[in-house]
């Protein structure tokens, strides 16, 4: 009897103990599914990477930001302050060249109502043409940390150094309007603006079939931007890459004018004086130095648009109106609202993503035909 009592004690014994370590393994089981659902430590979406525009520098070879240290400094945030914390807008420093133009105005204008629908905090500095205030303005957006810096340079040489500086201060760089000649080129993200040799061949082409009946000598003359401006440039090596073989086009001026009203009026009144009637072509660099230079030729005693033929680039509504008038024959497109194209660009950058070097904006070529049903929906 008692050796039955002895067995029936051990067993269970036993039986308390299976039922232990039972409980454990259900315990531990629990506990995986747990961490594999993303309530534990071992799966929470805490842990996932996430995108902080104060937490982002440029990377030198790519042209992109990646995740780290701010423009300023500072160490990464974590996963959970960034769940609670809404992140603060971002900042884009902007250098423009100037006001010098109704398209120039236009074109700041739309930087300005383009920043302000994305949610982005513009900087904005009008350097009145003067690269050394572009430096000034370039060298306080790095003081304040901002997240990019964008400019219009006034002309294309002599960024080297102040845009190595922006990249050791590790702010991503874009380049709008006109481009800048550097040595090297990872010093900015990319290029947003018209392509301007496109432009000047477009009006060399249009000259060309223009006047392709006429027997004898064409004299052209030219009126051109900024000296040392990349659409200076460029429209005019585009103009006369386009002219050159043709045998009985002739250059008789080329002046530059600053791409002002005024500057283009007194410009043509002096070509105007010196070659009078031999001048056949008009190629301006852009609308204004074009509309002065209207004035100047009626001042003169001959019609433009028919005594002389007029061709210019930009497409702003006081050319287009002179065009219905037949006072311009002919008018390159060149698009100045590129705040949206700038603003996506900005956006793209804080999001890590690579962007093309070179992003060109879509322009026509106004005639006579068509300018009446473009001017009413022109917005500069």
């Amino acid at each position: 009897m008692k050796r039955k009592e002895r067995i029936g004690s051990s067993h269970r014994k036993w039986s308390r103990l299976w039922l232990f370590l039972a409980l454990c393994l259900i315990m531990l089981l629990l506990s995986c599914d747990q961490a594999r659902s993303g309530n534990g430590t071992l799966g929470s979406s805490n842990h996932e990477t996430r995108y902080d525009p104060g937490t982002a520098v440029r990377s030198e070879d790519s042209g992109r930001l990646d995740e780290g240290r701010g423009a300023g400094g500072g160490a990464p945030s974590d996963g959970v302050e960034d769940a609670v914390k809404p992140a603060r807008p971002i900042v884009l420093g902007f250098s423009q060249l100037g006001s010098e133009s109704d398209w120039r105005n236009a074109n700041s204008q739309s930087v300005k109502e383009a920043a302000k629908e994305a949610g982005i905090t513009l900087i904005f500095d009008n350097a009145e043409q003067s690269q050394s205030k572009q430096f000034e303005a370039i060298r306080r957006y790095m003081e304040q940390e901002v997240d990019v810096i964008a400019i219009a340079p006034v002309i294309q040489s002599g960024w080297d150094d102040i845009l190595n500086e922006v990249q050791q201060a590790g702010i991503p760089v874009i380049i709008v309007d006109r481009a800048v000649d550097i040595a090297d080129t990872s010093q900015y993200v990319t290029f947003i603006g018209s392509d301007f040799y496109e432009e000047g061949r477009k009006a060399g082409k249009y000259v060309l079939d223009k006047m392709a009946g006429s027997t004898g000598p064409v004299g052209i003359v030219e009126l051109k931007g900024t000296a040392g401006s990349t659409p200076s440039i460029d429209r005019g090596k585009g103009f006369h890459d386009t002219i050159k073989d043709t045998g009985n086009y002739v250059v008789l001026g080329s002046e530059y004018a600053d791409f002002t009203h005024e500057q283009g009026k007194e410009t043509m009144r002096l070509l105007l004086r010196r070659l009078g009637s031999e001048i056949d072509i008009l190629f301006s660099h852009n609308d204004d130095m074009a509309l002065g230079a209207i004035e100047a030729i009626e001042e003169y005693g001959l019609q433009p648009g028919k005594d002389i033929v007029i061709v210019s680039v930009d497409g702003t509504r006081k050319a287009l109106e002179q065009m219905i008038e037949g006072k311009i024959n002919c008018v390159v497109e060149c698009n100045p609202l590129l705040g949206p194209n700038l603003m996506q660009a900005v956006n793209e950058i804080m999001e890590g993503r690579t962007l093309p070097k070179r992003i060109v904006t879509p322009e026509s070529v106004f005639t006579e035909v068509t300018a009446e049903r473009e001017v009413s929906s022109r917005k500069y």
